[in-house]
């Protein structure tokens, strides 16, 4: 159970710089302590809790990496074919018998070279006649063979703490002989949307009432980090029951996370039920779409306000909640793919913000090339199924222009 200090966060400006908030997040931020050991099936998504280290070398054996030809490098002739005689026969998974000086022996990918031997000759360079081997001038000591250890040498770090273990990962702990994997208990999350004007997906709308989004949003997005979901529905527009409900919740889980309510307008009840129920230690971030997000400790969880609009709530998610998890998670951080475009659109912005502007990619003669999705509203859901990409603008910057070169984050991988 997470248990923050209530000044943990503690942040005295009036807008909030985007590494800011993640810088305090790293540092005042602890993950949660415990471990557990998981099958390699049910280890995708976890974060390791301590360093892997090899118990044996990968590969274990020095082994032909080829189907070819084993032979001493030093029986070569320089500068000319050599002939050798083909003596034995080794099969992957079969011992080899020691080679003779002077021969050579058939051999096939992943079979134990033999003692003797250090270097194969690829079957398709090969040329035999009846039982000589014709090797050509040229090839290198070591070729085609892999020492033991080349991959992982023993008692090496295969893998760190912290790392969230994917399918390359889990390949690497199978391969290296473990069964079960240490890992960090999955971190407990509950997820509220907040508002009068929200009906559950599938219940009857009221007359001035509209499907609740960004809950679902959320959950999404938190289905690919490595915690576990609580739906805690919908708050309602009273700052009394809100502070409960947050209060109550915050008994259960590791992390709260809301939408909307935390703005300046009256009906906005999440900031004053937050410092009605804990402490609010920052509220306003540096970033477009999405200032308006709120942080806060309740009874020693931290929780985080987003704002209500979905592009706003999923901008502030990623740069927000995203490394708050990963943290008290366990996980090593994870900064967001950037990469690079050709800007196909002209824009004008404040400085002192961030923006993050929707975009649609193409390729073009000067690389990839990013134009703005034609309408900018925060509110529209469909613009982040219609575009591909958020195009950063930082805080300094004040136009685009068409030609300038900017930073994307692709959704691919982010959603």
């Amino acid at each position: 159970m997470a248990q923050l200090s209530d000044d943990c966060f503690a942040f005295g400006g009036a807008l909030l710089p985007v590494e800011q908030a993640q810088a305090l997040i790293l540092a005042r931020v602890a993950p949660l302590g415990g471990e557990e050991a998981v099958a390699l099936p049910a280890a995708r998504g976890r974060v390791l809790a301590r360093p892997l280290r090899a118990r044996t070398p990968l590969p274990p054996f020095f082994n032909a990496a080829v189907d070819g030809y084993a032979f001493r490098h030093a029986d070569l002739r320089p500068g000319e074919e050599t002939p050798l005689p083909l003596e034995g026969r080794v099969p992957a998974g079969a011992a080899a018998a020691p080679l003779r000086p002077g021969t050579a022996a058939r051999i096939f990918t992943g079979a134990p070279m033999p003692a003797g031997a250090d270097t194969v000759l690829m079957q398709e360079d090969a040329r035999t006649e009846g039982a000589t081997l014709w090797v050509p001038p040229g090839l290198k000591p070591g070729a085609n063979a892999r020492p033991a250890g080349e991959d992982v040498p023993a008692g090496a770090e295969a893998l760190p703490e912290g790392t969230r273990l994917r399918a390359p990962e889990i390949g690497l702990a199978a391969a290296l002989g473990f069964a079960t994997l240490p890992v960090r208990p999955l971190l407990r999350v509950g997820v509220f949307s907040t508002g009068d004007e929200l009906a559950s997906p599938g219940a009857a709308l009221g007359p001035a009432q509209t499907h609740d989004s960004n809950r679902f949003t959320l959950m999404a997005l938190l289905a690919g980090l490595p915690c576990t979901v609580t739906d805690l529905g919908i708050l309602p527009d009273d700052r009394a029951r809100t502070a409960a409900a947050l209060r109550d919740a915050a008994a259960g889980q590791d992390l709260l996370l809301t939408s909307g309510g935390v703005s300046t307008g009256e009906e906005d009840h999440v900031r004053a039920a937050i410092e009605g129920a804990g402490r609010l230690v920052f509220w306003r971030l540096g970033i477009k779409p999405g200032r308006p997000a709120a942080m806060g400790v309740i009874g020693g969880t931290p929780m985080v306000g987003l704002p209500g609009n979905p592009v706003a709530a999923v901008v502030t998610f990623l740069h927000l909640a995203r490394p708050l998890i990963l943290r008290l998670g366990g996980a090593q951080q994870e900064n967001l793919r950037r990469y690079r475009a050709v800007a196909g659109f002209d824009y004008r912005k404040k400085a002192g913000r961030r923006e993050y502007v929707r975009v649609t990619l193409s390729s073009g003669e000067d690389g990839l090339r990013a134009e703005k999705f034609p309408r900018e509203g925060a509110g529209l859901l469909s613009s982040l199924t219609l575009s591909h990409a958020f195009a950063e603008l930082p805080e300094d910057a004040t136009r685009v222009a068409p030609g300038d070169g900017i930073a994307i984050l692709p959704f691919e991988g982010l959603f």
